[in-house]
């Protein structure tokens, strides 16, 4: 699938067959059972977390109403499978750019070690510091008392900055963001 889709207001229908069908990704969200699916989609219709807006707002409603109900009915995903979600982009920039799986956790080669160092740009919000020692993606926890360049837990990429406004993966000679156009040199 083209990421650039899901910039683009979506039907439920779609993302409950197509983009991101249960059988295929129930592991992945850890989710025990069908019932536990439906509800997440019913929260992402009612604009929980802020992941989307749903369209027409008064389905929106119905959906936040019924999410907070004892005993959601959970028919009103079909009732509604034609109701339109458009993502939120910083969301959508987390979920779309993980780590590059080549990158692997091989240490920098002797030649990276021989240059002279850059001019430093001021760290991104997730990056690693001696504040904060979580791994930005994961929250998980990182050793301290030493370099560390990929979080134990995930495999996060600690090196790499991100975009302070949308969150986007930042190469260290970037002066702007790709996605949303932020003047780096200025942050």
């Amino acid at each position: 699938m083209d990421p650039s889709r899901l910039r683009e207001p979506l039907a439920l229908r779609e993302i409950r067959d197509t983009l991101v069908p249960y059988r295929a990704n129930r592991r992945a969200m850890q989710l025990e059972s069908s019932e536990d699916y439906e509800l997440a989609l019913m929260s992402l219709c009612a604009g929980k977390e802020g992941y989307a807006r749903t369209e027409p707002e008064s389905i929106r409603v119905a959906f936040a109403e019924e999410i907070e109900s004892p005993n959601p009915d959970l028919t009103l995903l079909q009732q509604h499978e034609h109701v339109v979600l458009t993502l939120d982009p910083v969301a959508v920039a987390r979920i779309v750019s993980p780590p590059d799986p080549h990158q692997g956790f091989a240490p920098p080669t002797p030649a990276a070690k021989a240059q002279p160092p850059k001019k430093k740009k001021p760290a991104a919000p997730d990056a690693v510091s001696p504040k904060l020692n979580q791994c930005g993606r994961c929250r998980g926890n990182l050793p301290t008392g030493r370099v560390v360049n990929f979080c134990p837990e995930c495999g996060y990429d600690l090196r790499r900055g991100h975009c302070p406004q949308c969150n986007t993966e930042l190469e260290p000679n970037w002066r702007h963001c790709v996605s949303c156009g932020l003047d780096l040199a200025k942050v």
